[in-house]
């Protein structure tokens, strides 16, 4: 069995590694780092793992050597941390912010503060098997995308790729109140919260150095917290290149993700859900990507995921089976639920 640790599992996103990581049958979940929770269950934290497991929280001086390392800390913080602890583990995999941006410049700026540890930037390939899934193979070091950034790529890189559309893209982005985190501040108290529809980002999000990056675009990006709890949903409003029928870019995604097992393309003419919708993905590792024309040449290109899993855990659990050489879909299998 592969012995892997979860830094940050007390966490929502450390949680759902947790969910996910012991129902897996080629793992061994081996430590579950809390400093705040040491000593104290697992399943305290998470409610939904009562009766999966035994496990207490341990603090990072109980560590010991593992196979995989798991990163749910926080933004700014990993990057002190990661170097510290990695000869602990052969492979070491972070989902927080840290390592995503290959430019420490273009870190400083999204991030305002100095990264800690420039020099291992380009070290880190990105944990987003539908792109990187070649390099993926025999990285020892994985930085998982953004939960916004990742359903953005999706959407947008086929078209990109293909020279559908122009470099400016604007990208309207919802999420659920889980992507601000188990310790979010005042604002997302359930009296402040509730029935809001709350834009956080007018521009310069942090994602959106991830999706330039990712697909060689230009894109503007706009968040928006919604009453949810789970579940992104991206619009990404393009011009298209030139003359592009409606059978072209259906094309182009299905030929891209053609035998992808976690992507889907949805868009139909008719129906409750034609197009990506996150209420169908909670729990499950797809991506929805999918289209509709506004216009002669502008396109809107759709994508949703649930932004714990998908968008974060779940993605962290694929690239771990690409690099072990485990079918990606280990592990994952769960398909969400209808209704809900």
């Amino acid at each position: 069995m592969t012995r892997v640790a979860v830094l940050g599992a007390a966490g929502y996103i450390g949680g759902e590694l947790m969910r996910l990581l012991l129902g897996h049958p080629e793992v061994e979940v081996a430590a579950a780092v809390s400093t705040s929770m040491r000593g104290k269950r697992v399943d305290g934290a998470h409610p939904n793992l009562r009766g999966v497991t035994d496990l207490t929280f341990c603090g990072q001086d109980d560590l010991d050597e593992y196979d995989v390392m798991f990163f749910a800390t926080p933004h700014r913080k990993t990057m002190t941390l990661l170097p510290e602890l990695a000869a602990r583990a052969k492979v070491l995999i972070d989902l927080s912010g840290d390592f995503r941006l290959r430019d420490p410049a273009v870190f400083q700026r999204y991030y305002e503060t100095e990264h800690k540890a420039p020099e291992l930037l380009d070290k880190f390939v990105t944990g987003l098997p539908e792109l990187a899934r070649k390099s993926l193979h025999d990285a020892d070091r994985i930085t998982v995308p953004g939960c916004m950034a990742t359903a953005a790529i999706l959407a947008l890189a086929p078209l990109a790729a293909a020279g559908l559309i122009e470099s400016d893209v604007d990208v309207d982005a919802r999420t659920g109140s889980s992507g601000s985190g188990a310790t979010a501040g005042p604002a997302n108290l359930h009296a402040e919260r509730s029935g809001a529809m709350r834009v956080f980002a007018t521009g310069g999000h942090r994602h959106e150095a991830e999706i330039a990056q990712a697909c060689g675009l230009r894109p503007t990006m706009t968040a928006t917290g919604v009453e949810a709890v789970r579940g992104v949903q991206v619009i990404c409003r393009t011009t298209l290149a030139s003359d592009v029928t409606d059978a072209d870019i259906r094309r182009v995604y299905r030929d891209r993700y053609a035998g992808e097992p976690f992507v889907r393309v949805v868009a139909e003419r008719r129906g409750h859900w034609r197009l990506p919708d996150p209420k169908l993905l909670l729990g499950a590792n797809f991506c929805d990507v999918g289209f509709a024309r506004a216009g002669d040449r502008r396109l809107l290109a759709i994508a949703a995921l649930d932004n714990l899993v998908k968008g974060g855990a779940g993605n962290a659990v694929q690239s771990m089976n690409v690099r072990m050489d485990w079918p990606e879909r280990t592990g994952l299998e769960f398909t969400g639920l209808h209704p809900l």
